[in-house]
């Protein structure tokens, strides 16, 4: 394998972290909400599309979020986000192999469609400005994935062209975005397959411990 892309960018949650989708389940079951009511609430709905479109682009802050959705989901909002990804941990298949990268040589960065910061902090304890190169969390751009303006700003912040860098989201239509402007793509459903499809990428064996 030839070694010919020196980039990894990485999404965070569901990168990361364990996926979003069962720590949202879990939220619904202790709430005693209807399997489902997240999704439709906040990401069917109109409102709650472009709230939390909003949110992600640092237009309203976190609290904000968390009253219009206790509102939608009829249950207190008291750091209701911290409450509805409770249950995300980290991923340590993912986590190790952007290490193993880093040892390399390989830039490795971060790409995070932000949920606020406060008072819930998403990033908290995963020492993202030490573990990794760069770190653009979407509200502090003003932006939001899938805005191409915003993969521009990662890869200056990275000093790499798109063809020489890797990305990796949970989202699939955020990947096809990142292709289009040169990036190789990898969506991410299996960390184990994830892992495996990088190493052939960047021509490294990102399993080594």
């Amino acid at each position: 394998m030839s070694n010919r892309r020196t980039g990894l960018i990485l999404d965070f949650g569901g990168v990361l972290t364990t996926p979003l989708l069962p720590a949202v389940l879990a939220f619904e079951q202790r709430e005693g909400l209807p399997q489902g009511a997240c999704l439709t609430a906040l990401y069917k709905d109109k409102e709650g599309v472009r709230i939390t479109s909003d949110l992600e682009r640092g237009a309203v802050s976190q609290t904000e979020w968390n009253e219009f959705a206790g509102k939608m989901l009829g249950v207190p909002a008291d750091n209701l986000m911290g409450r509805i990804f409770g249950d995300l941990r980290p991923e340590p298949l993912m986590i190790n192999a952007a290490a193993a990268a880093r040892r390399v040589g390989i830039k490795v960065g971060i790409l995070s469609n932000s949920v606020g910061l406060t008072p819930w902090d998403l990033y908290a304890g995963y020492e993202l400005e030490r573990l990794y190169d760069v770190v653009v969390i979407s509200e502090q751009q003003l932006l939001r994935k899938p805005d191409p303006e915003l993969f521009e700003i990662t890869l200056k912040l990275m000093d790499l062209p798109a063809e020489e860098c890797v990305f990796v989201d949970d989202t699939e239509a955020y990947v096809q975005v990142a292709e289009q402007l040169g990036l190789a793509g990898v969506h991410n459903q299996d960390p184990r397959q994830t892992v495996a499809t990088l190493s052939e990428l960047l021509g490294v064996d990102l399993t080594a411990s």
